[in-house]
């Protein structure tokens, strides 16, 4: 049952990754966990099979600016294959199932599967790219048109935000009683509707300043 099981969840991986998969150790971590620290030297990357993770930096005051929120069918870790500091912290977000694969097993997949350079490749530019996005709405934007963007991007094809108020606080650089303000001023004029703990439906398109 194991096995059918391990069998099933490799092949919820993206075609280019199961093979990579099988080179790797399978692991289960509960919420919360640290599985990368920023600054530490690391040489492994982790796909992801169930669960998400969630990759941040924070200063020594504690506050935090989330990257990027990863699931099923994505990998972390690749950022430092080049035997460099790790530029960012990851953490489990829920509960999640994870495949660590070594910096000697990948090159050993690469060498059998060239092509897998190229989509590595390709994952560090993306990625790259949406740090650079990041880093300029932090710097052009303040923190309702940050917050805008977030609500916007999360409540697509009437999907409702999925995030409590430290959550947001964390995705945006900013202190959750900022993030609680805006918040409440955006439920009193409408904007946005709390259908539950830390969910929110968005009622109308919200305006270009507040």
């Amino acid at each position: 049952m194991a096995d059918d099981t391990l069998d099933n969840e490799f092949m919820a991986l993206p075609p280019s990754l199961r093979l990579l998969a099988a080179r790797g150790m399978v692991r289960s971590y509960r919420r919360g966990v640290v599985l990368i620290e920023e600054g530490s030297i690391g040489d492994n990357i982790y796909l992801i099979l169930s669960g998400s993770l969630r990759a941040y930096s924070s200063d020594v005051r504690g506050r935090e600016i989330t990257y990027g929120v990863y699931g099923p069918g994505e990998y972390v870790g690749e950022m430092s294959l080049d035997g460099g500091p790790r530029s960012a912290s990851v953490i489990t977000e829920v509960g999640s199932r994870l495949v660590m694969v070594t910096r000697a097993s990948l090159l050993t997949h690469i060498s059998a599967h060239p092509e897998f350079a190229f989509e590595l490749l390709t994952k560090v530019i993306r990625r790259a790219r949406a740090a650079t996005l990041s880093t300029k709405q932090l710097a052009l934007n303040d923190v309702y048109g940050r917050l805008k963007n977030l609500v916007e991007e999360s409540t697509g094809d009437g999907r409702h935000l999925e995030l409590t108020h430290q959550g947001m606080a964390r995705r945006l650089g900013c202190s959750r009683e900022m993030v609680s303000k805006l918040v409440k001023d955006l439920e009193l004029g409408g904007y946005l509707r709390r259908v539950g703990a830390g969910e929110y439906q968005r009622m109308k398109s919200l305006p270009a300043r507040w």
